[in-house]
């Protein structure tokens, strides 16, 4: 499409008859999924329509391709909702504040992560009890905040663009003093927690000690199984050489320095673990690793690759292996990525090819709590969060183009507030549905899951 649409075209929000039945859409996504953990998923989604949003991303994408857009490619995120930017560390261990899930990275019409960004927060604001004067605003201060620091980034170079980043010790110290007591200490208390969240925290929540003074992951199903529960004992084998054979091909992709750091630690067990609200279901194995000592740990997630949500509706990635697709992609868009990423593939249990990613478990990653945030820090919230996505996208070669648009177009950030207000109305009645099929028993839910 031309990048001559008008803000009209960017405030279009699809009628039920130009939509597919979201419901139908889920039911697809649910068949590339471990089939026990898809009631699990569904219980998650249909907790609230803010859970349901958040696990929606393939229905979001089918709506956004029936509506206009720019025309301008760029690499997104493909699910940069709320709740999918956090915090972690850098590897010169700074903690910062950027995107955080690149599930559904995918090349596309620079304007959808905006979209999906700015509507999260009426969604989220509506479920936290705010009118939609308020949760209009949200969305409005995502746009307004995007555009001002892409249209910056033309005053800076190539190089500035690439390293710059949100540091949290700055954000801090930035609008610290512009919340009120409670919430400042609501924000010191989750950044200690998130700097403490790193392998040897995970060890201490996730494991035990045998008797024989070995390390045991615990077993908690159907969220944490470890491998020799989750088969027969011959079964087991054949899934922990199939996680071994990952291994190994991760190990030889990685870069010859990392791979010598890999190669100070020994495996020591593996299991399978539910994360997320989207990714339930799809194969996602932590793996235990120590090094000189139990108390010495290293916990890696291999996380399974599947299609990205947006692959049917723009033109092909150019990739082969889904997990190189979601590495690349967060490379390209995160400030400053995990030493550990990387990708691997191999076959499963069935013999039936598998596209995986690895990072750690945790490196003092963490998330606002959503539900917690009063309207006031919403807002900083949802401005933050547009400059970090904007600074994402002008790492792009995309930038010129992006701010050239956002320069001729007058009124961007009313009607991302417009379309964002209308889809939170299609979400809350796709949630409906999703309740009323539950209720008719035509949709499986295990509340065993919920929450996390």
């Amino acid at each position: 499409m031309s990048a001559t649409i008008s803000v009209l075209d960017i405030a279009a929000c699809p009628t039920p008859a130009e939509r597919t039945d979201p419901l139908s859409i889920l039911d697809a996504a649910a068949m590339r999924r471990v089939a026990e953990l898809v009631p699990v998923r569904n219980a998650r989604m249909a907790a609230t329509p803010f859970t349901f949003y958040r696990g929606a991303a393939g229905v979001m994408a089918a709506d956004l391709a029936t509506t206009p857009n720019s025309g301008i490619m760029t690499q997104l995120c493909g699910d940069a909702h709320l709740s999918n930017l956090g915090l972690f560390y850098t590897p010169e261990r700074r903690m910062v504040f950027d995107l955080n899930d690149f599930d559904e990275t995918f090349v596309g019409p620079f304007e959808w992560d905006i979209k999906r960004l700015a509507a999260s927060f009426v969604v989220a604001g509506r479920n936290n009890g705010f009118d939609d004067d308020i949760n209009r605003r949200y969305a409005k201060e995502v746009a307004k905040a995007y555009r001002k620091v892409m249209r910056a980034s033309m005053s800076r170079t190539t190089l500035e663009c690439w390293y710059a980043r949100v540091d949290v010790d700055d954000i801090v110290t930035t609008i610290g003093n512009r919340l009120d007591t409670a919430v400042n200490e609501r924000t010191q208390k989750a950044l200690r927690k998130a700097r403490h969240r790193d392998s040897a925290q995970a060890v201490g929540k996730l494991c035990e000690v045998d008797a024989d003074g070995r390390l045991r992951i615990l077993s908690d199903p159907p969220l944490l199984v470890p491998l020799t529960e989750l088969y027969p004992e011959h079964d087991a084998q054949v899934v922990a050489d199939r996680v071994d054979e990952r291994l190994r091909n991760y190990r030889d992709a990685v870069s010859g320095h990392i791979r010598n750091l890999l190669d100070q630690y020994t495996v020591v067990e593996m299991a399978r673990k539910v994360v997320g609200v989207g990714s339930v279901g799809t194969r996602a194995w932590i793996v235990l690793l120590v090094g000189q000592s139990i108390d010495d740990p290293l916990f890696l997630q291999v996380k399974e690759a599947q299609r990205s949500v947006l692959a049917d509706f723009v033109p092909v990635s150019g990739y082969a292996h889904e997990g190189q697709r979601v590495v690349d992609g967060q490379r390209l868009l995160q400030a400053s990525s995990d030493i550990f990423l990387g990708w691997t593939g191999g076959t499963d249990e069935n013999g039936e090819r598998r596209d995986f990613y690895v990072r750690q478990l945790r490196d003092g990653k963490g998330s606002v709590v959503i539900e917690a945030l009063e309207p006031e820090s919403m807002k900083l919230y949802a401005r933050l969060c547009g400059q970090t996505l904007a600074m994402a996208h002008a790492r792009t070669a995309s930038r010129a183009q992006i701010a050239e648009f956002l320069g001729s177009l007058k009124g961007f950030a009313d009607a991302i507030a417009e379309f964002s207000v209308a889809y939170a109305d299609l979400n809350e009645k796709d949630h409906a549905a999703m309740l009323a099929a539950i209720d008719a028993g035509t949709m499986e839910v295990n509340d065993l899951g919920a929450g996390g």
